[in-house]
């Protein structure tokens, strides 16, 4: 099953940062903080990503092009114009970058990678969140459950939209409000391929009609997660996330 990741987005709320580099390649220690979310992913086997490039797609692929030279010692010998890799950390993923447009909607971004997706399930997340969600656990629930969609629910308080839900089923999306309590789209989402009739175009906000959507039709479950969720929204999120990989805490590390 192959894991889409959202990461062509402006990150204007984090401008400190994003005005250098696409908000994913925003860094936890010295790592991007997409870097820790498909080592997330990995664990639990998944290996096969898609990401959704926009904002400075070139650093993202330069990222990856150049993978042997961050995570590794190497000679150049300039001689003779070669290049020898010493102790190789390369992990054991598939990587397809898809420049998905600069203006591009969510929505329009997933529908643009349909062609490498195919007929089959995936998973999507946004690259801007790390968690300690079991991924197997929640690949199982989605087969087991059998709809359309999946999507983690957390329960972070009252900064974002919320999920009105029966049971496990959403059934209506709503603005949050002062002293709301209720459990919100923390991503780390798996999709039927259906999923792309529901989009029309570029302009297409996946939170919007594609979601609602599958609300209305009864086809959007929730996986409730009880345990870590952050998302690196506000330069005061990344110093959060920094203060537990630099204390060896961080919830998210599983590897």
């Amino acid at each position: 099953m192959k894991t889409v990741i959202l990461a062509g987005g402006f990150g204007t709320r984090i401008s400190e940062e994003s005005y250098l580099r696409p908000k994913p390649m925003i860094e936890i220690g010295d790592k991007p903080i997409l870097w820790h979310i498909m080592k997330s992913y990995s664990h639990y086997g998944f290996n096969d990503f898609v990401i959704c490039l926009g904002y400075k797609a070139h650093m993202i692929k330069e990222f990856f092009s150049d993978y042997y030279l961050h995570t590794s010692d190497v000679t150049f010998d300039l001689c003779n114009n070669t290049m020898e890799i010493h102790n190789n950390n390369a992990e054991p993923w598939k990587v397809t970058l898809v420049d998905t447009g600069l203006n591009t909607m969510t929505g329009g971004r997933v529908k643009r990678i349909q062609r490498y997706i195919g007929n089959e399930p995936f998973m999507l997340t946004y690259g801007d969140g790390v968690s300690d969600v079991n991924i197997a656990e929640l690949v199982k629930f989605h087969k087991d459950h059998g709809k359309l969609g999946t999507m983690t629910a957390v329960n972070v308080g009252q900064r974002f939209g919320v999920l009105e839900m029966d049971d496990n089923k959403i059934t209506a999306f709503r603005e949050k409000s002062d002293d709301d309590g209720s459990m919100i789209n923390a991503g780390f989402m798996v999709l039927e391929p259906k999923i792309f009739d529901l989009i029309e175009g570029d302009s297409t906000i996946f939170e919007k009609a594609p979601l609602m959507g599958l609300s209305d039709m009864g086809e959007l479950m929730a996986y409730k997660h009880d345990g870590f969720w952050q998302c690196m929204d506000t330069q005061r999120d990344k110093q959060k996330l920094e203060e537990l990989w630099a204390g060896g805490s961080a919830p998210w590390k599983r590897w």
